[in-house]
């Protein structure tokens, strides 16, 4: 990074990988599609990472996935990623963005109050008055400028944006073109560069808020993105995140590994609705996924650093828990409360003992 970024909370991928991403170039001779700043091959590279060329894994999942989506953006096709919320879809259309196209930025966000104007362009109304329509007092948003630049466009969210508003995209990814009615000759149509595609995303818990058109489902290909399944390789992401996290919030001491331990099992075993030894217990409507792991393991560390100079144990992931498992109904932290006072005895080991002695932090 270099020294006017070092202050940004979190930097685009391709600040944050620069020096990955412009060693991957030099060194990259494989045939890349029209317009791709990268192969295939040095594009998963930079996604699942490789040791020997000191570059780093940014994701962890099924390494087929990405062949898939990488192939899938190669093609005419739209790339869909769907999923539980948590499960680094977003993170993973970034990486794939910043491989692709060298910039990750041309992101729509989709919510309730998206307008086509935020997805393909709007105007600059003092000069549309003062000169009528014309290229000077046009607006672009990231589909048009994706489209002239040939890059990579991420639409987050898609399923929350109003349906007359997702099929906005139907003429990019089916004819890719972009019509501007207000001018007129050349300027009246924009058309797709080599390198232009879509990366789109969607909670599963989500779909149906607003169910996509049947038209748009059709441009794109669906890939889903699963929870992580093996407990010591979500320990080690948590980890790792939560120690890069930390070292930026200014907290001196790493995370404890003992204490993530116990972080993970809870989350996996609230998440799961199943203990370790199999045991069925009350699922919580909570979302409790790795990215949310992370922040709770992020705030422990802040609060036991700030309150008490210390890494922070299992009573600071009862207080931190109560804020998760709060957020979609109320009865979540009675679930929470019966897990500590029914599991939680069952296991050995001091931070097991010390959060279920912390069970009277929980509101209510």
């Amino acid at each position: 990074m270099t020294k006017d970024t070092d202050d940004y909370q979190r930097p685009p991928a391709e600040v944050r990988f620069a020096d990955e991403l412009t060693r991957l170039r030099e060194e990259d001779t494989g045939p890349r599609p029209p317009g791709w700043a990268l192969s295939l091959t040095a594009a998963r590279r930079f996604i699942v990472g490789d040791p020997a060329a000191g570059v780093t894994r940014k994701f962890v999942g099924d390494t087929s996935l990405i062949d898939r989506a990488l192939v899938t953006l190669a093609t005419s096709r739209g790339l869909m990623l769907v999923g539980e919320p948590g499960t680094a879809k977003s993170l993973l259309s970034e990486l794939i963005a910043a491989a692709v196209s060298g910039t990750s930025t041309l992101t729509i966000q989709g919510g309730a109050a998206t307008t086509e104007d935020q997805i393909k362009f709007s105007w600059n109304y003092a000069l549309l008055v003062a000169e009528g329509p014309s290229t000077r007092s046009l607006v672009p948003a990231p589909l048009l400028d994706g489209m002239a630049e040939g890059k990579i466009v991420r639409f987050e969210e898609i399923t929350r944006c109003p349906l007359e508003v997702q099929d906005a995209l139907l003429s990019p990814l089916s004819d890719r073109v972009l019509a501007i009615p207000e001018l007129s000759g050349r300027d009246a149509m924009v058309f797709a560069r080599d390198g232009f595609n879509v990366i789109a995303t969607a909670n599963t818990r989500d779909r149906g808020v607003n169910e996509m058109s049947a038209a748009l489902k059709r441009r794109f290909n669906f890939e889903t993105v699963f929870p992580i399944a093996d407990f010591a390789t979500e320990l080690e992401l948590v980890e790792a995140e939560a120690a890069r996290l930390l070292e930026r919030s200014g907290v001196g001491v790493a995370p404890r590994r003992d204490v993530l331990e116990v972080l993970v099992t809870t989350f996996r075993e609230l998440r799961n609705a199943t203990t370790e030894e199999g045991r069925s217990m009350d699922r919580l409507s909570a979302v409790m996924s790795t990215a949310e792991a992370v922040s709770v393991a992020h705030a422990v560390g802040v609060r036991g650093w700030f309150l008490r100079g210390e890494a922070g144990g299992a009573a600071d992931i009862v207080e931190c828990l109560a804020g998760t498992a709060a957020k979609d109904s109320p009865d979540d932290l009675t679930r929470l409360r019966r897990y500590l006072e029914q599991q939680a005895p069952r296991r050995e080991g001091e931070q097991w003992k010390a959060l279920h002695a912390a069970r009277h932090l929980l509101p209510g």
